[in-house]
């Protein structure tokens, strides 16, 4: 005989939530190791001149995709062609399991100028790519960054900073007058409000083009754009804000689906 089954409590739900959440949380990868996996896919993004001293100028953060010889940054730090110049070409620098950095070639493949976005294929053995994420991250996710903040300042380490989405905001803000009109501005009002993920780790220059992952499942869920800078440049490293924003992942696939990656 067959016993019917007792009715669930309130108490019971809580219980059995709490325990679907400990079974998704389950199999997470800890930071530490989410860090020394990382590294071997997140690079340093710059500019290679014969004449230039250093020879290698430091721009931004990227970090490998798809067959691990594609990178991801962000459009803004790629260095454009200098007319007259073939001495510079665009570089990257990797991490190697020697623990040392090793200078590679890069080329430009495609840039996507609304979502600030930019794919660079380089020379040389694949790296290990990072997995891009499927769906977009909700607002209290918890995320880690991961970049080159200040760069040459600093020397080039692996930081990472962790926080969670604050909020999915538009971009694009109409300007109150005429003089608040520059011509990015113009162009995303022509193209239409996008959706950014909004950060609440604080990043700085040189962090731009890295990788924003979801700390539950240590894939890829946006790109870091920049942060909000009160007045000048420089106060970004005297009075950070806090507040930082990256390309959803949606974007970024999108692109990659471009080229059939």
């Amino acid at each position: 005989m067959l016993t019917p089954p007792l009715p669930l409590t309130r108490r019971h739900l809580l219980a059995a939530a709490a325990l679907g959440g400990l079974a998704r949380g389950a199999h997470a990868e800890p930071l530490p190791a989410l860090i020394a996996r990382a590294k071997r896919s997140v690079v340093v993004v710059g500019s290679y001149g014969l004449l230039d001293n250093p020879r290698f100028g430091f721009r931004a953060t990227g970090f490998a995709v798809a067959d691990g010889l594609h990178v991801l940054t962000s459009a803004h730090v790629v260095p454009s062609e200098a007319p007259g110049r073939v001495d510079q070409s665009i570089a990257v620098q990797v991490w190697t399991p020697e623990l040392a950095w090793q200078l590679r070639s890069a080329r430009l493949v495609q840039k996507d100028r609304r979502n600030d976005l930019a794919l660079l294929e380089i020379d040389g053995p694949p790296l290990t790519p990072l997995k891009l994420a499927t769906r977009e991250a909700p607002e209290g996710t918890a995320i880690a960054l991961m970049g080159f903040p200040l760069g040459n300042s600093l020397g080039y380490v692996h930081t990472t900073h962790r926080g969670i989405v604050s909020a999915r905001s538009a971009v694009a803000v109409p300007a109150s007058d005429s003089a608040g009109l520059n011509p990015r501005a113009v162009r995303q009002l022509r193209d239409g409000a996008f959706e950014v993920l909004q950060l609440d780790a604080i990043a700085y220059p040189g962090n731009s083009g890295g990788p924003v992952f979801d700390l539950e499942t240590g894939e890829v869920i946006g790109v870091l754009q920049g942060g909000v800078v009160k007045g000048t440049r420089e106060a970004a490293l005297s009075s950070p804000t806090g507040i930082t924003y990256a390309v959803p992942v949606g974007a970024a696939a999108a692109l990659l689906a471009e080229q059939k990656l």
